[in-house]
């Protein structure tokens, strides 16, 4: 997708680099290995997306099929992508400050939403973090209060939340 110099592409194992050190200045409280990135991205390419704003890096997106309420661990690795996979689950969207503002956001996730629905899952979702709640509101999605996700929450911070977005 490219509009007004706004480019979101496949992530390819030699952006890694570029994205371990956009997280580390998006994320910085929620550190993840290359390796641990390398794995999502190779599990499931077509939930890994890069951006370059003007053909600068400035953000990036790991997404995949996963069960429902059953939260990937921060730093862990996956091993396989469920079979039975009940959810599309969106891991990560990190964009630097530059490309905030710009659309680029709304764009990687209207694209998202459209490849759930076209993969058959019934809905998307996330935790939200780093006061990220409002921007996933405004894209559908809502806080799903889960008690038996509760302490798997509290590892990523005080305040995240568990969204979902249905999409039948």
């Amino acid at each position: 997708m490219d509009h007004r110099g706004i480019h979101w592409r496949a992530l390819s194992t030699l952006d890694l680099p570029m994205v371990e050190a956009i997280a580390a200045i998006v994320h910085p409280d929620f550190p993840e290995d290359t390796a641990v990135l390398a794995e999502r991205q190779r599990l499931y390419p077509d939930g890994a997306r890069f951006l370059e704003l003007g053909g600068i890096p400035s953000g990036y997106l790991i997404s995949h099929p996963w069960t429902f309420k059953s939260l990937p661990a921060l730093n862990s690795r996956l091993g396989a992508i469920p079979p039975d996979a009940s959810t599309y689950y969106l891991h990560d969207l990190a964009l630097l400050n530059k490309a905030r503002g710009t659309g680029a956001a709304a764009m990687i996730v209207g694209d998202i939403i459209n490849h759930a629905r076209a993969g058959g899952f019934p809905n998307l979702s996330l935790v939200a973090v780093n006061g990220s709640q409002p921007f996933w509101h405004k894209h559908g999605f809502r806080v799903v209060n889960a008690s038996e996700l509760a302490e798997k929450l509290a590892s990523y911070e005080a305040t995240a939340r568990f969204m979902v977005k249905p999409l039948v």
